[in-house]
């Protein structure tokens, strides 16, 4: 079976030194929520991600071809529409699998 990925042996991690001056932000200083949500055989995402100067909302929606995105000049607005846009959807009967930080894994 072929691999659909390039195996490199000789990869070094030093390869990418532009990034080392990231700024490591500790994700609890960041404004960072996901919550699932499922709705009969549906399964959509609300997720909203904080910047230096404002916030973004995403929504995948199932019944939508493509993810939407809202960005927000202001943090407090932004948390605002998501809490009111989490508040629509259970009112439409959707459910709350889950509502923390982003999941890795």
């Amino acid at each position: 079976m072929d691999n659909e990925f390039d195996f490199r042996p000789d990869f070094e991690f030093d390869e990418f030194d532009e990034f080392e001056d990231f700024d490591d932000t500790l994700e609890s200083d960041v404004l960072m929520r996901t919550a699932v949500l499922k709705k009969n055989n549906m399964v959509a995402l609300l997720c909203i991600k904080g910047a230096n100067e404002g916030a973004a909302i995403c929504r995948v929606d199932p019944r939508e071809e493509n993810p939407a995105v809202q960005i927000y000049d202001d943090q407090t607005k932004a948390l605002e529409w998501f809490t009111k846009s989490l508040r629509t959807s259970l009112k439409n009967g959707w459910n709350i699998v889950y509502d923390g930080l982003p999941l890795q894994g």
